[in-house]
């Protein structure tokens, strides 16, 4: 998620006028509704609630018992939570300080899974999280059954910086921000794709795990992608932005079928890109803001948009966030993002020979007067398999940037349990 106002604030300003439509049941819209089973307690961010942001989850599978299944979430200062499929907290993982006291603290942005990875001479299943606070990546091996929970750090000591060459760049925060892994399937290695905040810039990272049973990583190769776009009357447009920032990508997921990178440019819309980083990026989908110019007012720290040319997409609103896959039979599913500035999942055909069309869009909205839908989200996982009784037909978790009801003013953040079958059925 943006911390930033800026692209949020030029997207609720244009659509100003949509506004009014938005707010009329999704149904009228031939957008269909659903709603969420479970959702975690809410977390806040504020000293008495541990700095606990929710923002990205990932679902683990446990093959020997799938209706003890996991997922985990991170809360960025907060760390990590773990919870079970009724969404009750299991375990809790704080994130590590920083060096020294005046040094940025230890930020979990996004987690995502390895499976089969080898540590400490057996196979494993890994979560991989981006540690924004510290420019690194950490690693936690997941074991149900472990006393004291299932999740225990086996991240190298000596990892180094993802993008920082020292540690008063770490603590300016342009940072590993987004995060997706890839297992290549030709070599067996295992990868994490890591974004840079405030930049444009992906790295890939080769996970290598050391005699010491212990992870580590090492860069591969970087890419970077536009930070401006020829329009096609001629002029150049760029997202509007604080100074010095430039268009970031969060939310990426692969393909494991095809080695497919897909990344979520927040204010510009969805790149599909050879996981390997290597080729040329394709913008797959835009935003509705795309080439709409805005002026930045460093008193409001927000920005006022021109007039729309009318080059943007037409199913995403700025934000895209969170993306995930949800594989069906013969190559078959969908790729789901998050249109954050209109609260609603847009699906697209998963096959890239049939160019990742549009399939539809969806919303999820409150299943009750105590159990609220989700806005505004930034992360999301889903997974096409049965897990016990409460979810035979598989399982979407989505982050809930409003959770309801909150605490007073306190800001409420979350999570969502949402039966896959509801949204399939929702899309089909």
């Amino acid at each position: 998620m943006t911390t930033r106002p800026v692209g949020r604030a030029l997207a609720l300003v244009l659509g100003g006028v949509l506004a009014a439509s938005f707010a009329l049941p999704a149904e009228a819209h031939g957008i269909k509704a659903v709603h969420p089973k479970a959702e975690t307690r809410a977390l806040f961010d504020d000293e008495a609630g541990g700095d606990a942001n929710a923002d990205d989850p990932a679902i683990w599978r446990n093959s020997a018992d799938p209706g003890r299944s996991l997922v985990i979430a991170t809360a960025k200062q907060g760390g990590l939570r773990v919870y079970d499929l009724d969404a009750e907290e299991v375990q809790s993982v704080p994130a590590p300080a920083g060096p020294g006291a005046d040094d940025a603290p230890g930020r979990f942005n996004n987690v995502d899974l390895v499976h089969g990875l080898r540590v400490g001479g057996a196979r494993a299943d890994v979560a991989v999280v981006s540690d924004r606070g510290n420019d690194r990546l950490r690693i936690y091996r997941i074991d149900r059954d472990r006393p004291g929970g299932p999740l225990t750090d086996v991240t190298d000591p000596g990892v180094q910086p993802v993008f920082s060459a020292d540690q008063g760049e770490i603590n300016e925060q342009a940072t590993a921000y987004g995060l997706a892994t890839w297992t290549d399937r030709t070599t067996g290695r295992s990868y994490a794709l890591v974004s840079r905040r405030s930049r444009t810039r992906i790295a890939l990272l080769e996970l290598v795990t050391t005699g010491s049973g212990t992870v580590d990583y090492r860069r591969v190769r970087t890419l970077d992608l536009p930070s401006s776009f020829r329009l096609p009357n001629g002029s150049t447009w760029a997202p509007c932005a604080e100074p010095g920032e430039l268009p970031q990508v969060e939310g990426m997921v692969v393909d494991p079928a095809n080695g497919t990178l897909y990344a979520g440019q927040e204010d510009v819309g969805i790149w599909r890109i050879k996981a390997d980083l290597t080729g040329t990026p394709q913008l797959m989908d835009k935003v509705r803001e795309y080439g709409v110019p805005g002026t930045y007012d460093e008193a409001t720290e927000e920005c006022t948009p021109g007039v729309d040319p009318g080059y943007g997409g037409t199913h995403l609103s700025a934000d895209v966030e969170g993306l995930t896959l949800v594989n069906q039979r013969g190559g078959d599913g969908y790729l789901l993002a998050s249109s954050q500035g209109d609260n609603r999942f847009v699906a697209y055909d998963r096959e890239r020979d049939e160019d990742n069309e549009y399939e539809g869009a969806f919303r999820i909205t409150a299943a009750s007067a105590a159990l609220d839908g989700s806005e505004v989200c930034d992360g999301a996982a889903a997974i096409n398999a049965p897990l016990g009784d409460r979810y035979p037909k598989g399982l979407l978790v989505v982050q809930d940037g409003r959770e309801t009801p909150g605490d007073g003013d306190r800001e409420a953040t979350g999570f969502k349990f949402v039966d896959l079958g509801d949204v399939i059925n929702s899309l089909d």
